[in-house]
């Protein structure tokens, strides 16, 4: 960066000063090979009066700084040109039990599914306050031990549950999330309280807006308990208060960025969270705690009040316990408000009782023969077959689909755009880590990404979406390793939905994962498949020993 800017100030200077014209073509040619360009001094000599002029406007830009909330007035769309997103919403009646009872051991209501918790408050065997209260006692219990919470919202969370429990009384019933505790990452907006983006710059920062995801799941009477932890801008497990820690073995990190949420709902210190991904934030952290995270189709809930990362590659999600509570908050949460440019409306048509025979679901057989033969993902697939699937073997088209990294080129530089304010301010040395590997070395570093490179990334993307949707067309539900090959980047920069979930526990008793990716805006199908095998089986149900108790 200082050799570009060097740059920059020698061709503003006069050619009579030390600095010689010779000196200045020599550093454009230079410049340009960074950029894998080969200019003659003729054309580097040419170019001067227009970087001249440039460095004129970005003068004139950096007058005012922009803040994050900025919009970007250009949208994302992962749908290839010539086919609609569904909007046939059919009513989903969510069957919520009626003979679930209060646990003899009140600490077993940590780990209640969303319905069960959902039928207790409607049948009147547990106020919402009660609840609130109980897992607000959680988080503070447990808050510090897995360093999961940076605000504790237990003014606005009593407050919520009474208004839960004065409407239930007059018969008022919001659905299955009516009086149910959650806790959001710390990078959504919420009046009165802190936003503090997981870092030192902006941890004082109080953000007069609610986000979308908040008002949503307020109008569905969900009780906002606590603002969890987040890495730094949305990386890594490590915040301004510490690490985040894995409820399994308080010796590791819990991954991230979505660490809090992902943490604080495997201990059972709310029943679910609401999470964001740019590229494996949902996933990630879902895999290393055991959580069973959705990560939706890209622009299907709004960001609006939430913290910009990258403009076409944030995704907001639920991370719960089970296929069937994401699906349910999912529900409540997806839409657009139209502060959100990148958002759309569309169908979530989930099947509660779904016969998996109707589902096309796949496997990435490539993936799958770099496993071990006794490897837990291989039963995933035995147990849809078990079930009269006819479980197809495809080879997933790493290489063919995505010969070059590109998605650094697009992240880097939309993140360095959503802060530089806090470049140019050097706030930037006040975040938590100052190696190379993070934010703020790459968000310098991405200043010396031409536009050029940036706008042809997109467009090669755009390729790549158009050959992910083909390959999906005639698959509902396609079974990876989480973490194998590209398809995690892949899906992330198509925008196709997936769901992470528990399939056992290695020798060291930590979880494995499994990942089911689905069609563009069909979450329906990969959660509905996601439920199937966790009704059949318990990987989803086992919980961490110490926050039994």
């Amino acid at each position: 960066m200082r050799f570009y800017l060097s740059c920059i100030l020698l061709l503003s200077l006069s050619v009579s000063q030390a600095q010689t014209k010779s000196d200045t073509i020599g550093l454009i040619r230079n410049t340009a090979k960074l950029n894998d360009l080969n200019f003659t001094g003729d054309e580097a000599d040419s170019m001067i009066d227009n970087l001249n002029y440039d460095f004129s406007l970005y003068k004139g830009l950096h007058k005012t700084l922009p803040p994050n909330s900025l919009p970007y007035p250009f949208a994302f769309e992962p749908l290839p040109h010539g086919y609609s997103i569904p909007v046939r919403q059919k009513k989903i009646n969510w069957d919520i039990p009626k003979n679930i009872q209060l646990p003899p051991d009140k600490n077993e209501l940590a780990f209640y599914s969303v319905m069960q918790l959902a039928s207790l408050i409607k049948n009147k065997k547990i106020s919402s306050v009660e609840l609130t209260g109980f897992f607000l006692e959680r988080l503070k219990k447990w808050s510090d031990t897995l360093e999961c919470t940076i605000t504790l919202t237990e003014e606005l969370a009593m407050k919520e549950a009474k208004q839960a429990d004065e409407d239930l009384k007059k018969g008022i019933y919001h659905g299955p999330l009516h009086g149910i505790p959650y806790g959001l990452k710390d990078l959504f907006a919420v009046k009165g309280y802190k936003t503090t983006w997981g870092t030192t710059p902006y941890k004082n920062q109080v953000i007069d807006e609610n986000s979308f995801v908040y008002v949503q799941l307020k109008k569905a009477g969900a009780v906002l308990c606590a603002k969890l932890s987040l890495g730094a801008l949305a990386y890594n497990n490590k915040w301004f208060g510490g690490e985040t820690k894995d409820p399994w073995n308080l010796k590791l990190g819990s991954s991230g960025s979505s660490a809090g949420p992902a943490a604080a709902t495997v201990a059972g210190l709310v029943p679910f969270s609401i999470g964001t991904e740019t590229l494996g934030s949902i996933v990630s952290p879902s895999a290393r705690c055991g959580a069973t995270g959705l990560r939706p189709s890209f622009g299907t809930v709004s960001r609006s009040g939430a913290m910009v990362l990258s403009w076409s590659l944030d995704k907001i999600g639920p991370i719960c316990r089970s296929a069937e509570d994401d699906a349910i908050v999912y529900y409540y949460i997806n839409g657009t408000d139209g502060a959100d440019a990148g958002s759309v409306d569309h169908a979530f048509n989930y099947n509660q009782k779904i016969n998996l025979k109707n589902l096309k679901i796949a496997y990435a057989e490539n993936y799958f023969k770099r496993l071990k033969e006794d490897a837990p993902e291989w039963k995933v697939i035995e147990f849809y077959r078990s079930q009269g699937v006819n479980v197809q073997a495809v080879n997933f088209p790493d290489n063919e689909f995505y010969p070059v990294n590109y998605i650094t080129l697009i992240l880097n530089s939309e993140s360095a755009a959503a802060f530089d304010e806090l470049t140019r301010t050097g706030r930037d040395s006040l975040i938590e880590r100052q190696d190379k590997d993070f934010w703020p070395n790459t968000f310098r570093s991405a200043r010396l990404t031409p536009a050029v490179e940036y706008i042809n990334a997109n467009r090669y993307r755009y390729t790549l979406c158009k050959k992910m949707y083909e390959f999906m067309k005639d698959i509902d539900v396609l079974i990876v390793p989480t973490f194998a090959g590209s398809q995690l980047t892949i899906t992330n920069l198509t925008g196709n939905p997936v769901v992470c979930m528990p399939v056992g526990f290695n020798k060291n008793n930590l979880p494995q994962s499994i990942t089911l990716v689905g069609r563009l805006y069909d979450e329906a199908s990969i959660l509905e498949a996601a439920k199937a095998f966790q009704d059949a089986t318990d990987h989803n149900k086992k919980h961490p020993e110490l926050f039994m108790k």
